[in-house]
Formats: structure tokens, sequence, C-alpha cells
């Protein structure tokens, strides 16, 4: 039998193309995979010297020396949990298991408590940067025990991408950690991309831009503060020839997006957790809004639309359509990490901001010029209350904010839905202290359920009499 340092299981396309990542560095990779179709397909397909194919579960384990690492590629669920019982039911004290699929944080710290028990070591391990990533370098975010941490970081340190130098993975905390950075980053991700597409609808229905145009729009963003992968791949997808019909492709996909999930869980953790994550929200919002096509259709001849008011200066609102997009981005980021710095503290996890935006700097898909700067601000305030705080940042909100409400007004006169710049402007409104109007909801509130309300000019829990209209 061949000695393996590593396995890896499951082997559809994110397994498969990590294996191969860990192969090329040199490391001898062990893979199974339930149907072993699907392993015969991958050797055929993809040889490599330093891959060795198993085809039960005993012998992989067998293959190695202790203590034992193994990759976890499969469907987040249950999935997950019947290959954890099959495979610790032949592990060693001190063995490891990470999973690396996208499986939900409470999951990771149920399963990490109940192995360790067992003297097993897990990390809810997440991985990010698709297919591509994966195979040639994505960003890796593992949580679990520290001091078993460097039997690990070997291996994920040398096939993560690496930005000036430095590797995109890092130790991120106990127990779920991980798995919780990688959805808050799946969270960004929704809002990022649904701002992108709010700025393609601007430019395309109240800009009156071609797609050619504004793939040359894109690209020159791309050479700016706006430099990303987002960014870059839009650029590209505008100009994309179809396959089937005259013009380009995007004008025949359907208008329907889906979800997996991470981005609401992401929503769903910050009403847990008292913080307001409205862009991400937003971004779930719009996906569920664009699947009821039929809805959609039928609501276009009942409910009346609005008149066309075209941008009187072309150039001019492109122009601030970009600097609109970069501060509602600013603010998508401020709330993602507000959450994690939150979430940090009630779980206990001492996490590290800017080391955290750093393994985001490539590999993965929300990789940006930008997190630099998130970075050297988290460096040199590590207390930072919010991103948007930040001397850099600031001054982002500030030159950015007027065009933000600019485009917000011209976008909705001309009837297109703007959830996620709208959620920015209203954070940005709500953050820098202007009345929000919950002294009516105290007032509301103490009327109709007597639940008391403070005062603005003496101490204390107050009650009113309301007094009642019994006609």
């Amino acid at each position: 039998m061949q000695k393996t340092e590593i396995g890896v299981i499951g082997l559809a396309v994110m397994g498969r193309s990590i294996a191969l990542n860990m192969a090329d560095h040199g490391f001898k990779v062990g893979g199974y995979n339930r149907s072993g179709k699907v392993t015969d397909e991958m050797v055929k397909e993809y040889p490599h010297e330093n891959f060795v194919p198993f085809y039960d579960m005993k012998s992989l384990v067998a293959s190695q020396e202790r203590p034992r690492r193994f990759l976890i590629m499969v469907k987040a669920g249950n999935p997950v949990d019947m290959v954890i019982e099959q495979l610790a039911s032949l592990l060693d004290e001190g063995d490891m298991i990470l999973d690396g699929g996208n499986s939900y944080f409470e999951d990771t710290r149920r399963r990490e408590k109940s192995l360790k028990a067992q003297g097993i070591y897990y990390f809810g391990t997440g991985v990010s940067g698709g297919e591509h990533g994966a195979r040639f370098g994505p960003s890796i975010m593992p949580g679990g025990d520290e001091s078993a941490y460097r039997h690990i970081a070997p291996v994920l340190e040398a096939i993560a991408a690496k930005a000036k130098g430095e590797p995109c993975c890092a130790y991120m905390g106990p127990d779920g950690a991980g798995h919780y950075v990688k959805m808050v980053h799946n969270g960004i991700e929704y809002a990022d991309m649904q701002l992108i597409a709010e700025a393609y609808l601007l430019l395309k229905y109240a800009g009156g831009y071609t797609n050619e145009e504004l793939a040359d729009i894109f690209e020159a963003w791309n050479e700016g503060e706006l430099k990303s992968y987002l960014i870059e791949i839009t650029a590209r997808i505008l100009r994309e020839a179809d396959d089937y019909a005259q013009g380009e492709l995007l004008d025949h996909i359907l208008d329907s997006a889906g979800q997996k999930g991470t981005g609401r869980w992401t929503s769903l953790e910050s009403l847990r957790q008292g913080v307001n994550v409205s862009m991400i929200t937003a971004a779930c919002n719009a996906r569920i809004m664009s699947n009821r096509i039929e809805e959609r259709k039928a609501a276009q001849s009942l409910i009346n639309g609005s008149p066309n008011r075209p941008a009187v200066d072309k150039g001019a609102f492109a122009d601030k359509v970009r600097k609109g997009l970069y501060t509602a981005k600013i603010v998508a980021y401020a709330q993602g990490f507000d959450l994690l710095r939150h979430a940090s503290a009630e779980y206990g996890w001492d996490l590290n901001y800017g080391r955290i935006a750093a393994i985001f700097r490539a590999g993965c898909i929300i990789q940006a010029q930008f997190l630099d700067e998130i970075t050297k601000a988290f460096d040199k305030d590590s207390e930072l209350s919010n991103l948007m705080l930040d001397s850099y940042f600031l001054e982002g909100i500030n030159q950015g904010k007027e065009s933000l409400q600019n485009i917000l007004c011209l976008g909705i006169q001309n009837g297109i839905p703007l959830p996620a710049m709208s959620q920015a402007e209203a954070y940005i409104d709500a953050s820098r202290g202007m009345p929000v109007g919950a002294n009516l909801i105290q007032a509301q509130r103490d009327c109709f359920g007597a639940h008391t309300y403070e005062r603005t000019d003496r101490e204390g829990i107050f009650h009113h009499d309301w007094g009642q209209d019994n006609e």
C-alpha cells in the first residue's frame, strides 16, 4: 500500500481541485469518494503522481502515519455527519478531520465538541475561491484547536493563494470560528454582487449605456479604488458573445438568481446578535424577488411603472455611480466586520480582523484592492468599532455620500430597484445620529403595552397614562 500524507474525502469539483492543488505542492494525497466511478474518472482525466486513489475508507486511513489528517469535501449538512461517523470509528486519538464545505457554524461547534470527547481534532475550514481557487490557490479560514493547527498549517498555507508573498490562510479561532468567518465572507459577497448588479441597472437603464460601453466602464473602474475580482469578471461578462443568438450572452440569461444559504445564515445570525447587516439581508431578499418571475410579469400590467428619466450627462452620471458604488461597498464591509466583532465577543473567539481582511486579498471571490486598507485600519486600531470611522474609509464615505444619494434619487424615479444601495444610505444616516424615530416607538410601546420609556432630561424609567378612547 502506498503511504499518503493527507486524505481528501469527496472528489467532486471542489474536492478534486483541492486534492490536485495539494499534489502539485508535493504532498502525497489519498483520495476517496463514495462513488468509485467518480474516483476512476478523476484518475483518468487528471492523473497525478502524487495522488493515490482509494476505494474504501479503511484503506485510506491505513495509508497514513499518525497523527492522520483528512479533509472532507462533501455537501454541507447530514452528508458531513455521515462521513464523520464512518471516519471517526477508524481514527485514533490525536487524528484530525477538516471540513472544507460551507457547513453552518453551529453544526461545526457541535461536531468539534463531540469529536474532542473522542480525542479527535476537528477543524471547520472555510474555503473560498470556487473551482479555480481550490485548484490554484484559495483563501482558507480554519477554526479549531490552536495547538493542533501546527499539524495542518503546512498543507493549508502551502496550497493557499498568496498576497504580497503571504499565504491567504490563517488560524481563525476555536470551534466554529472558521466557518463563521466564511459565512460572513459569503454574506459580504452577496452584498457586493448585488451592489454591482444595481450599478449595472443604473448605467444601462438610467444612463443608456450599451453592454460594450459598460464593459469599458467596468474595466476602467478596475484600475481604481474599485479594483476587485468581481468588477473584473463583470467587465468580461458584459463583452461575452452569446452561443445561440446575436448579441451578448448577458441579455439572454434569465433574470433570476439562486442562493445556497450562507447569505441567509448571515442575516439570521445578525438578528440573533442584534447587529445591522441590512445590505446583506437586502441582497438575499433581492434574489428571493428575482425568483418570482411569473408574479413579477403579472404585476407589470397592474402596477403603474415610472416614466423614463434618463441621466442628462451620461459621463457625469457614470462617475456618480462609481462613487456611490464605492461608498456603498464600504458600508457592506463595515456591516460584515461589525457582525464578526460581536460574534467574537459572544463566542470568545478573539478574532483578528486585520488578518481576516488580509487573507481575503487573494484567492477568494471578494478579493479587492481596498482590503489592504481594511487590514491597515484594524492593524492601526484593533478595537475599531466600525470600519466607516477609520480615517481612510471615513474620507471615502464623506466624498461619496452625495453621489450615492443622487444616483438613488434618479434610480427610484426610473423605477429601478436598488435595495442594497438604499440600505447603505439608510445605514449611514442612522449611524451619524440623525433622528431615527425611536422616541415615537418608545411612546407607542408604552401606550399599548405599558413597556415604559426613558427621557432625555432625567434619569430613570417612566410610564405615562396615555388615556383610552372608549368610543
